[in-house]
């Protein structure tokens, strides 16, 4: 009866300590990526109801913190950047409020109708988790670009 008992505590103590180990391995075994598609126009978005709207390739977004850059992507030849974070190098509620996308490459190098100084900036927006597998991914958006006359 005693060797009964015992096996029940030890499947007790397994099932409750299994999903608590999980659930730190996600914290660990995670990613915080920050993606969009930047627009050859003004202010770098989509066109208005729906017209087609030239991709902007070759473009460098930064990541500015604090006014310093802290990471950067180089839009692909379909207008999508991707920047991968470390989450234990950055807490999610700081890049939120104190982050921003920064883009200083000239719009007229993709449009010469565009200005050829000024630069695009977007807030940053968080728009859920995705699991693959035992990587939990936090996915971060630009919340939109405005253009900004100054370069900074």
């Amino acid at each position: 009866m005693a060797l009964k008992a015992l096996a029940l505590i030890n499947i007790l103590v397994v099932g409750c300590v299994v999903p608590m180990v999980q659930g730190q391995l996600l914290g660990l075994l995670g990613l915080l990526r920050i993606q969009g598609i930047l627009y050859c126009t003004a202010n770098g978005n989509i066109g208005v109801n729906g017209t087609t709207t030239p991709v902007f390739p070759n473009a460098l977004v930064q990541l500015q913190c604090g006014g310093n850059v802290v990471s950067t992507a180089t839009t692909n030849r379909s207008g999508i950047f991707s920047i991968l974070l470390d989450p234990l190098n950055f807490i999610l509620s700081t890049l939120l409020s104190g982050c921003k996308l920064v883009v200083n490459t000239p719009l007229a190098s993709c449009d010469a109708n565009l200005p050829s100084i000024g630069s695009l900036q977007s807030t940053l927006q968080f728009i859920g988790n995705a699991l693959f597998g035992l990587l939990n991914v936090g996915n971060i958006i630009p919340s939109g670009f405005q253009f900004n006359a100054n370069l900074n």
